[in-house]
């Protein structure tokens, strides 16, 4: 099995001290990583890069739940 891998996880430096926060990597094949940087060793959400777009806008327009 072909697994996705991540390097180079990164943290926003809008995160506050007590790390409640994600952290977000480029994998190998071109998806993007997501996991919660209190446990880095639990499973990453993996989304393509148009699907973190959307988010992304969709966020900008006030229009998340």
């Amino acid at each position: 099995m072909n697994r996705e891998q991540f390097a180079a996880w990164r943290k926003s430096t809008y995160s506050d001290d007590d790390a409640n926060c994600v952290e977000i990597a480029l994998g190998n094949r071109g998806s993007i990583g997501v996991r919660d940087s209190k446990n880095p060793t639990h499973p990453a959400l993996v989304f393509t890069p148009s699907a973190v777009t959307r988010l992304a806008r969709s966020i900008k327009a006030d229009k998340h739940l």
